[in-house]
Order: C-alpha cells, then structure tokens, then sequence
C-alpha cells in the first residue's frame, strides 16, 4: 500500500521510443538538462555527523515506547466512565473503532511524513498543504493543543495528590509543585535523552490500572453496569471525546518520526504503540466499569476503596508527569526549531541555546499551570481538548493528507476508491468530533458546580 500511496504520477519507464510521441529532438533535451531542478528540502536537523548535539539517534522501539508513554497516560484514566456515559456494548464498538482508524491514520502521517522529509511538526505539514497561511495556522492550533495537554497533567497530578494526602495543603501549592517538577524533567533537548522516563511511565500506569482493577474485582460492589444506555448529547458525547483522546497522540508523530536514526522504521514504532493502546484500554475500560457500574469515576483510579485509591495514585504518579513532559518537550521543540531555523544554534550547547531552551519551558509550563487553574474539572478539560484540536490531528488532517498525496487517483481502481471513502470518512469524523464536542464539553463547563478557578479546594 505504501508505495501506490507514495507514486503520483504515471511509470513511463518501459515505454519504448516508437511509443513516445511527438519524438524529443537532441536540442530539446538540452534545454532540459540545463534547466536547474528544484532543490529537495531536507529535515529540520540537517547533517550532523559533526554536530555538538544530535537529535536523529533514536532507535524504532525507543520512538516506540516514546508513543506509548504519551498516548497511554490520562486517556486510559477517563475510558472506564467513558464507556459507562454510553453503556457497554457502544463503548466497546467505539473503543475498536477509534482504534483501528487510529491506527491507519498514523501510517498516514508517516508516508506523508517520507514524501516531504523537512516535515518535523504539525506546522510543517500545513505549509505542505496551504502554503505560510497553513503553516501559521496549524502551528497554533499544535502549540494551544500541547499546552491544553501538559494543563491536563498538572491538573491530574493535583488530584493525586489531593487523594494520596487527603487534601493536606491548598490544592494551587500541588499545581504549582506539578509545574515545576515537570519544567525540571522536560529540560533535555533531545528525544533520546527523554526516552528512558518512557518505560517508567508505561510500568507506572499499567501497574496502577491493575492494582485498580485486581481490587475492585477483589472486593466486586454493588455493580449496576449497563449494555446499552439512553443519554442526552452533552453526556453521551462528552464520553466519546474522552474515548478519542485516549487514542490521539498524532500530533506529534512528526515530530518523533524527524529523530528517528531511520523514519523507514516508524511502522514498527506505530504497530508497537497500537497493539498496546487498543489492547489495554479495552481490559481496562471494561473491567473497571463491569465492577464499578454507576459508581466509576474519572480519572478511574478513585473508583478503588480509599486506600486503593491512595496506592494507585501514588504508582500512577510518573506517567501523570512523564506523559505531560513528552508534551511539553514537543511543544517546546516546534517553537526552538522555528526560533533557530537555519543558524546552527540548535546543534550547540552555549548559553544562548540552553537558556533559550530553558526559558521556553518556563513559560510553556507557566501557561499550562495557568489553564489547570482556570478549567479545574478532569473530564471537562480534556472534553474541551478532544473536540477542539485532537480530532482534526487524530481523524481530519489524515484524511487529508492522504487525499492530498493521491490527488488525480481517487478513483483510479477499486482500491483507490475504497481508500478515498475511509480517508473522507476519517475527515467526516473530525469534523463531526469537533462540532459535538465543542458543543457537549462548553455546556458541560458552564453547568459543573464542582470545580472553583483559582482555589484550594478539591480537583475532580
């Protein structure tokens, strides 16, 4: 599939002369020769065989485990009252679903990414796609989303933190100490340096799941879990958002791809993190609610009796940051690529570098500290998230990707009309994933009395 995705134009290699008409004459095809062709933009790392700092030495499994400790973080804590908001035979479909078309859509990302090798973010690819105005646009919507994401985990290590002490301090003090602990972790520049926390953060939530789920089967309450249940849009379509933001880390599949040692490999990367995704969100999800019913929570964790709930917080506690500081590396990688574009800076290590690395972080985090505040609901703040930024990166630019690599061939064969359908399918969905979703979670905003902006009370 990848090579017919990747060829746009027709193979004239075995045509003999006698087919080729009109004739070439030797002048014209002097006049070709001296025709300069255009030059191949190449990565954003250039060569750095010398370079002080190298970005592109991460092996596939190290991209891998990179994918998996952000993606398998926050989301697969909202799935098991996700799936009880809709019942659990539609959750369960739209586990599978989200998962498969997830799936596809980052191999979409990485041929696309094979195509034009200077694309290293999200920004890259709407400047493919729509020239400066792209560019600007979509490296907006990817830096608001990374930021809206590394809110979403100091706001989570809030309520961690608010369990595991029984709300012994104000819970701005907790925020604030997320922020910073995450600044610190996130001040490496390169991925490789990074990836070591990635299988720390993997243990860390799959450890504080089972410890959730082995209990609440232990001690198996009173369950009143459902098939099937008849909800209004705002609740219904707030726990499908959750779903899709348990699965959307496409956005920064560029930016992992850009430092692979060899982005031929990033299938291997993709399959690694789909295989564990789909697979663990769907023992979770269905396990914990099957046993809770009515009763789960989100983040899931508390669904456990108190003291459970205090022990799955506390191994929980390293992919509640690790995961919002892969985040926040990217975020502050677009921004540092862009600033130093085409000057070396990147490649050194004098203070102009660090501090300017550093002092991005700062701020990045500063805001993220700032919008945990202002939304201090769990589920409300990665609602608003899903709707507005994942389902264009995770479902609609995919899709348009591919449409726009096979521009001319979508219904050249029967393959070529199948996959045309699947790719305006997937922007169908972003576009409805974004309308109802922005709609449900704004609504959802202004009637939750549970959260305060700016206050020592609890987070939920």
């Amino acid at each position: 599939m990848a090579s017919r995705i990747i060829s746009l134009s027709p193979d004239h290699s075995n045509m003999d002369a006698e087919s080729q008409t009109p004739a070439q004459k030797p002048e014209d095809m002097d006049q070709k020769k001296e025709q300069p062709m255009p030059p191949i933009r190449q990565d954003a790392f250039g060569d750095e065989e010398f370079a002080e700092v190298k970005y592109k030495v991460l092996k596939w499994w190290q991209g891998g485990l990179l994918m998996v400790a952000e993606t398998i973080s926050l989301g697969i804590l909202s799935l098991p009252a996700a799936v009880g908001t809709v019942g659990l035979a539609p959750g369960l479909a739209i586990l599978i679903s989200m998962g498969i078309i997830a799936s596809y859509n980052g191999y979409v990302i990485g041929q696309i990414k094979l195509r034009f090798p200077h694309i290293s973010s999200m920004s890259d690819a709407g400047e493919v796609l729509m020239g400066p105005f792209g560019r600007e646009l979509l490296n907006a919507a990817q830096i608001l989303l990374l930021i809206f994401i590394m809110a979403s985990h100091i706001l989570t290590f809030t309520v961690a933190l608010n369990v595991i002490t029984g709300h012994a301090t104000c819970s701005i003090v907790f925020g604030v100490v997320g922020a910073v602990i995450s600044c610190l972790l996130s001040l490496p520049r390169t991925l490789e340096k990074v990836s070591w926390l990635s299988l720390v953060s993997f243990v860390s939530v799959f450890a504080a799941v089972m410890v959730t789920m082995v209990s609440i089967g232990i001690i198996k309450p009173p369950s009143t879990w459902t098939v099937a249940k008849h909800t209004d849009l705002v609740t219904g379509f707030g726990g499908v958002t959750n779903m899709v933001f348990a699965y959307a880390s496409h956005n920064s599949f560029f930016t992992f791809i850009a430092e692979l040692s060899d982005p031929r490999e990033f299938p291997k990367a993709l399959a690694l993190l789909q295989s564990i995704d789909i697979s663990l969100y769907i023992v979770a999800a269905v396990v914990i609610y099957y046993f809770a019913g009515d009763a789960v929570t989100s983040p899931a964790l508390a669904s456990a009796s108190p003291l459970i709930s205090k022990i799955a917080y506390g191994i929980a506690l390293p992919t509640i940051v690790i995961a919002g500081v892969i985040n926040g590396h990217i975020a502050a990688k677009a921004i540092y690529l862009r600033t130093f574009a085409g000057t070396g800076r990147i490649h050194k290590s004098d203070w102009i570098a660090v501090g300017s690395w550093v002092g991005i972080m700062v701020v990045l985090w500063t805001i993220a500290w700032i919008i945990a505040e202002a939304i201090p609901v769990f589920n409300d703040l990665i609602g608003l998230i899903a709707a507005l930024f994942l389902s264009w990166f995770t479902f609609g630019l995919p899709g348009v990707f591919w449409l726009y690599m096979n521009k001319g061939m979508w219904f050249l064969s029967r393959e070529k009309i199948f996959l045309t359908v699947v790719n305006v399918s997937s922007v169908c969905i972003g576009l409805v994933v974004c309308a109802l979703g922005l709609y449900a979670s704004g609504v959802s905003i202004h009637q939750n009395p549970a959260g305060s902006v700016f206050s020592c009370g609890a987070r939920s």
